[in-house]
């Protein structure tokens, strides 16, 4: 089963998320610092508003070390999709 990370902004996370996901702002100056306090065993299906930072993000967890699948889950609604978890708003 594959972790739910959302990468989108605070602002952007309070108009709806995914049920059970994990917040790491990509845009933050700290992210690198925070994505990698993650589980780097675990699978991971990542998720933005457009699935550009979603991607950036899964290239930088991979050069951080992380092992397991890491997935350009895309938007919101891609990524419900994908995973079959709700959107809460």
């Amino acid at each position: 089963m594959s972790l739910i990370l959302d990468v989108r902004t605070p602002a952007e996370v309070a108009e709806g998320h995914l049920e059970g996901a994990l917040f790491v702002d990509f845009m933050a100056d700290d992210f690198r610092e925070k994505v990698v306090e993650l589980d780097k065993s675990a699978d991971y299906i990542v998720h933005c508003r457009s699935g550009n930072r979603s991607g950036q993000a899964v290239v930088i967890m991979a050069e951080l070390g992380f092992t397991g699948e890491l997935v350009n889950g895309g938007t919101l609604d891609e990524a419900a999709a994908t995973t079959g978890a709700e959107i809460v708003k």
